[in-house]
């Protein structure tokens, strides 16, 4: 007895709540403590009118309050509301600190992803983080006692509240009807905030995606590829390397006009760059598909991507072998119906490469035995690691970095602004190494006919307007994450062989572009001839004789 007593005594203390009160704290805290975007947000949006903002504010927390009394029932209502705690812990850690916004894309994003590329988004700060905001108000709402009335007087309970809930969400709305329905519809980041309500939506809105994708049916793409007649006479395997960049924003490319010399090697090397490229999306996730798609960014959707087949299916269809190689997340189904499973670079192909996670020199050993062997026309994928963040100093090595003192953690918050970009500009000037190894390399085989095309599937945020890494919604977007850099090389004899004016070519790069033309410009480069090719989007289309 007296080792209970006390024991029982203190967990009598335990205060009793209703479960309409519970949720109502609960509503309240993730509000007002979770939300500091949203609460930016909207006295940004709404300044100078501070009751207008605060009686929308009110209408949120309506919604938040419906939205947890028809999920928070009975024995469910703990569990529901330690998870919503912690999502939104988690969650307001990424929107708060980083500026990320967590939406169906950004969803997609983090399921496709790989442990080593998410561990260094497990920080010291996002673990101080979500104890503070998720674990510590879990822990409180497992403590209280709920007063759990019978049955049918809960639910008429649960009914008021969230017919309460509705009718106040409804009431602070159209006090002010015409100015909330325009800032909804044109300042989506506002809602697209709210934790944890918005994660929630995008979680749904992905699951409805990939329910959706299971049912579908992969038409086919470029059926009726064939050489083309210059494609047909090439005397030696044709072997075209697609450098899929990671991360590559072009405003701090030298070659884009940035100030800082960070392609030294690419300027002297004969390449056509294109100084006005734009991406399909801001995560790898929509970009990398969505580039290889026959789809132009204002068609293609992630269901829409996966039933057409692709670049690699129409080179295949051509006669080509094609092969992806990863150093990064995977191929995102690209390579689905390749004869060649993609093959992912670990320390085999060069553990000097590799301490532990691989840089993208891990490639040329194997390209190298590549263009020493190949019999048939061929194209490889490279899929970079690239500039991929936060820890950009992973992504070189150590007697390649230029630019100092680099930000050498993923706290990037815990950096300088000239720290961070210090550390992703010797990305840069690594990607200009590297791609400047695979340039040499090919022309320095006399097996092959080489050519290479590159570029990045997005751009980075480094701390611009409180941003960082990338994945913003397309809609509101800053160009760092949206304009990326793209390079087209051609050796002498491929454009000899495939009978290419180089500079109709280098003509080209004075014209906007974006990863639309990828698709059609590589069949173009390769003289594929199909009726899947758009000559208004290949670069090529007006740069050979019509024929062979």
């Amino acid at each position: 007895m007296t080792t209970t007593a006390p024991r029982a005594a203190l967990f009598g203390r335990r205060p009793a709540l209703s479960p309409a009160l519970l949720n109502v704290l609960v509503a309240t805290y993730l509000m007002a403590l979770c939300n500091a975007t949203f609460w930016g947000h909207l006295f940004r949006i709404f300044e100078g009118r501070t009751v207008t903002a605060l009686v929308f504010a009110g209408a949120v927390w309506a919604l938040m309050l419906l939205v947890i009394s028809i999920l928070a029932l009975r024995r469910a209502q703990k569990p529901v509301l330690v998870a919503l705690l912690m999502i939104a812990g988690v969650t307001s850690y990424y929107v708060d600190v980083l500026g990320v916004v967590v939406d169906r894309d950004m969803i997609q994003n983090a399921m496709t992803t790989t442990f080593a590329e998410s561990k260094h988004l497990i920080t010291l700060n996002f673990i101080g983080h979500v104890i503070l905001y998720g674990v510590l108000p879990s822990a409180l709402v497992l403590w209280v006692r709920v007063r759990r009335a019978p049955i049918l007087r809960a639910a008429m309970g649960a009914g008021a509240v969230a017919a309460v809930s509705a009718a106040l969400l409804v009431g602070l709305l159209f006090t002010n009807l015409k100015a909330y329905s325009t800032v909804l519809r044109a300042d989506k980041e506002l809602m697209g905030a709210v934790q944890p309500l918005a994660p929630i939506g995008g979680a749904l809105r992905y699951a409805k995606m990939m329910v959706k994708s299971t049912q579908i049916v992969v038409q086919p793409t470029g059926r009726d590829a064939a050489p083309g007649p210059y494609l047909a006479k090439v005397d030696k395997p044709v072997l075209m390397v697609i450098v899929a960049g990671e991360t590559g924003r072009a405003q701090n490319w030298s070659l884009e006009g940035y100030e800082r010399e960070t392609n030294a090697e690419l300027k002297a090397r004969d390449i056509i760059y294109y100084p006005d490229a734009t991406s399909c999306g801001t995560a790898t996730a929509t970009s990398l598909p969505c580039m290889f798609s026959p789809l132009t960014r204002d068609d293609y959707s992630y269901e829409g991507g996966l039933s057409h087949e692709n670049l690699l299916d129409v080179l295949m269809h051509a006669g080509f072998d094609v092969e992806w190689w990863d150093n990064n997340t995977g191929d995102k189904d690209i390579g689905a119906r390749l004869k060649v499973r993609p093959r992912t670079m670990t320390a085999r192909e060069g553990s000097e490469f590799c301490q532990p996670e691989c840089i993208d020199a891990v490639f040329l050993k194997a390209l190298q035995e590549k263009a020493d062997t190949i019999t048939r026309n061929t194209v490889i994928v490279l899929h970079q690691i690239g500039s991929h963040g936060p820890s950009y100093w992973l992504r070189y090595p150590a007697d390649r970095e230029l630019f100092a003192p680099a930000c050498k953690t993923p706290e990037l918050t815990q950096c300088s602004s000239e720290e961070i970009v210090n550390a992703y500009d010797n990305t840069i000037a690594y990607t200009d190494w590297f791609l400047a190894q695979v340039i040499d390399l090919l022309q320095a085989s006399a097996r092959v006919v080489p050519a290479m095309y590159y570029v990045s599937d997005h751009g980075e945020s480094l701390g611009e307007a409180g941003l960082y890494l990338h994945g913003t919604p397309y809609f509101m977007a800053p160009d760092y994450q949206t304009k990326v850099p793209m390079v087209i090389w051609m050796s002498d004899r491929f454009r000899a062989s495939l009978a290419l004016d180089g500079g109709c070519l280098e003509a080209t790069a004075k014209t906007p572009v974006s990863h639309d033309n990828m698709f059609s410009t590589v069949l173009g480069m390769l003289d594929v001839s199909t009726s899947a090719r758009d000559e208004s989007l290949d670069l090529t289309a007006t740069c050979r004789p019509v024929s062979g």
